[in-house]
């Protein structure tokens, strides 16, 4: 097994609040474990923390075995390397499509215009969305926009993949358009974190389930023991609480 993110005794603290507590956690390369929790836990934090968009307060955050938490360093490359899909869309509603996922190879990555187009379009086909290359935002679902979301992380070429409630803004019948990407990426061994209230998705594709309680691990299994006889009483709580 390679260790393709390794987290060692990381916090973070807004203030007097300490969000993320003393996490420490391992992902191994093309593994994909699924953080569960209340709202409030830390996991979006923890993602952030992960991505460098919030600095931590002490520990370290290790890819591929070097620290990228280092104050000194510039996070802008590192970025590149790590893919964050937020809740909210965040799609650039003046631009189409094809412009969205195709400005940040461009420019970050010194894709030429063919090229880029190119990719895009690869995967736009990939994942059901070639017919709406030159639509605009608006003129897209909820489902079509997150999942033009995850195409615009994905033009990156992320090493590593941070997926953070992404079917929290959809409506019920969205998710599962939404969630059958996730699946195909967990099958092409696409290392990935995901934050979700998606019991049932976390059991089914997750290969671990990290529970998180008040910025801490409380819990991290395999999904059948952790759904089916976990060790933590608080664990218990929260899960007699969410499936019922």
């Amino acid at each position: 097994m390679t260790v393709k993110l390794q987290l060692k005794s990381v916090s973070k603290s807004f203030g007097p609040l300490k969000v993320v507590d003393d996490i420490s956690l391992e992902v191994a390369s093309g593994e994909m474990i699924c953080l569960i929790g209340a709202s409030g836990s830390g996991k979006s934090t923890l993602l952030r923390c992960i991505n460098l968009l919030e600095p931590i307060d002490d520990g370290e955050i290790l890819l591929d075995g070097f620290d990228i938490a280092e104050p000194s360093l510039s996070p802008d490359p590192i970025r590149r390397r790590i893919g964050l899909v937020f809740q909210s869309f965040n799609l650039f509603p003046h631009l189409t499509v094809l412009s969205n996922i195709t400005l940040a190879p461009r420019r970050v990555l010194g894709l030429s215009i063919a090229a880029a187009e190119q990719q895009a379009l690869q995967l736009l086909d990939r994942f059901g969305l070639a017919d709406k290359a030159k639509a605009y935002p608006d003129h897209l679902s909820g489902g079509q926009q997150q999942r033009v979301a995850i195409v615009r992380t994905l033009a990156m070429q992320p090493e590593l993949l941070l997926l953070d409630e992404i079917t929290s803004a959809l409506d019920p019948e969205l998710v599962g358009e939404v969630l059958d990407v996730v699946r195909s990426l967990k099958d092409q061994q696409m290392t990935m974190l995901l934050a979700t209230h998606e019991m049932a998705f976390a059991r089914e594709v997750g290969d671990r389930v990290c529970f998180l309680d008040q910025g801490r691990v409380v819990e991290i299994d395999s999904p059948e023991n952790l759904f089916s006889n976990p060790v933590q009483q608080r664990t218990r709580e929260f899960l007699a609480r969410v499936l019922t």
